[in-house]
C-alpha cells in the first residue's frame, strides 16, 4: 500500500517494509511517509501490527523486507541507540532513585553533554511540561500525570527528530487522559518534533493527530486526516472502527462506476449514496452512514421505521430504529428531541432520511 505525502524530505520514510514471524505475516508490505513536525498516529485494535511497525521504526525489530529512513538517511541496519529518535512508553520507565531533574538530564549525561548545557536543557524541558517547580522530587512523590510529563520531558530533552509514543496515556484515568491529549499536542507544536503516536483509542487519535494510519490484521487500511478518516472512510473496517456507523449491504448496478452519486439496491429499498473511487460496477458493497447524519421526523417522505430503544447519553439520545428488519442507529441531540420530537417513545413510528452525500459506498 502506498501512503506517501508530498513532503520533500520526510522525517520518517518506510519503503516496502514488512514483518513475518514464522508463517504469520504480522505487517504486510507498505510504503509510508511521515512529515517533519507532524503528529502522526498509528491506530488499530490489539494485535493489528501497529506496535510491530513502531518497533521496526525504532530498530527493536528487524524488517523481513524493506527499508527505514530517518531524515533521508537509511537506518534499517543502524542500532536503536544511534537513531535520531526517542521513545515514551505507558510504563514511563523513570529511575526511582533519581530526582525529577536528574531523570530528565540522564540522557544528556549519557551523551556527555557539558554539565552547564545539560542543566539548562533539562530545566527548559521541565518548564515546557510545567514541572520546573518539582525538579527535586522523586518519581514516587508524583501523580501519574506528573510522572508521564517527566517521561515526556526526558524523551524530548535531547532534541530528537522523532519521538515514538506507545499507548502513553493508558494508565491514566479518563479525565486526566483528556487533559493530557491537549498537553501532548501543545508540546509537540512547541518543540517542533515529529510525534508518532501508537494507540487503540480512536478519540486520542482523532483529537491530536495531523494524520492517522488505521491498521487491521497487519494491513494499513487508510492514511488520512482525522476529518477524512471519519467523514470519508475507504473501507468497512475503518468506518466501523472509527466512531459509530450504520453499515447497509448494497449492490452497485452496472454502469454506476465513475458516477459520484448512484441509486443502489438494498434490503430496505433503493437508496442514493456517494461511490468511493475504488468502487466498480456490479459489485456487492456497503453503504456507510454516521448516526448523526440521519434525520428523524414524524411523517413525511422517507424510510419508515419503529423505535426499538431510546438511550440517554447526556447531551444526546441514541435511538435504535427498526426499518424493514434493518436496525439503524440514530444520534439525536437532547435539544432537538425536546423541540422537534417531544414525547418520543419506544414503539413510535418515525420517518428517516439523509442526504446522498452523507452515505458513502465502499466495496472492501
Amino acid at each position: 500500500m502506498n501512503t506517501q505525502t508530498t513532503t520533500s524530505t520526510p522525517a520518517v520514510e518506510i519503503l516496502g517494509i514488512s514483518k513475518q514471524f514464522g508463517e504469520h505475516l504480522a505487517v504486510h508490505p507498505l510504503d509510508l511517509e511521515i512529515g517533519d513536525n507532524e503528529f502522526f498516529s498509528i491506530l488499530g485494535p490489539s494485535g493489528c501490527g501497529k506496535t510491530t511497525l513502531m518497533r521496526m521504526i525504532t530498530g527493536f525489530e528487524t524488517p523481513s523486507s524493506g527499508r527505514v529512513h530517518l531524515g533521508g538517511v537509511d537506518v534499517t541496519n543502524v542500532p536503536t541507540r544511534h537513531r535520531d529518535l526517542n521513545m515514551l512508553f505507558q510504563s514511563y520507565a523513570l529511575f526511582p532513585h533519581l530526582t525529577v531533574f536528574e531523570n530528565v538530564a540522564f540522557e544528556l549525561r549519557v551523551r556527555r553533554v557539558p554539565k552547564a548545557e545539560a542543566s539548562q536543557r533539562a530545566q527548559e524541558a521541565l518548564e515546557l511540561v510545567k514541572l520546573a517547580h518539582l525538579g527535586e522530587r522523586k518519581p514516587d512523590q508524583l501523580s501519574g500525570g506528573q510522572r508521564q510529563r517527566v517521561a515526556l520531558a526526558r524523551a524530548i530533552v535531547s532534541g530528537p527528530k522523532v519521538v515514538l509514543l506507545d499507548e502513553p496515556l493508558g494508565a491514566l484515568d479518563q479525565q486526566l487522559r483528556k487533559e493530557m491529549q491537549y498537553e501532548l499536542k501543545r508540546m509537540q507544536r512547541e518543540v517542533g518534533i515529529t510525534f508518532i503516536y501508537v494507540t487503540h483509542d480512536q478519540e486520542e487519535a482523532l483529537t491530536m493527530s495531523d494524520r492517522i494510519a488505521v491498521m487491521s490484521e497487519g494491513v494499513v487500511q487508510q492514511v488520512a486526516s482525522p476529518e477524512d478518516i471519519y467523514d470519508r472512510p475507504e473501507t468497512r473496517f475503518v468506518a466501523g472502527f472509527i466512531g459509530s456507523c450504520n453499515l447497509i449491504d448494497v449492490t452497485v448496478p452496472a454502469g454506476a462506476a465513475g458516477e459520484r452519486v448512484a441509486a443502489l439496491a438494498t434490503g430496505i429499498g433503493s437508496l442514493n449514496g456517494v461511490l468511493a473511487e475504488s468502487v466498480s460496477r456490479e459489485q456487492a458493497g456497503t453503504m456507510l452512514i454516521r448516526p448523526e447524519r440521519i434525520e428523524m421526523r414524524r411523517g413525511g417522505e422517507g424510510l419508515v421505521g419503529h423505535v426499538e430503544t431510546l438511550t440517554f447519553l447526556g447531551e444526546e439520545w441514541q435511538v435504535h430504529l427498526n426499518v424493514g428488519g434493518t436496525m439503524l442507529k440514530v444520534s439525536l441531540s437532547s435539544l432537538v428531541r425536546e423541540l422537534e420530537l417531544p414525547g418520543l417513545a419506544v414503539g413510535e413510528e418515525l420517518t428517516v432520511s439523509w442526504r446522498p452525500e452523507d452515505a458513502r459506498i465502499v466495496t472492501r
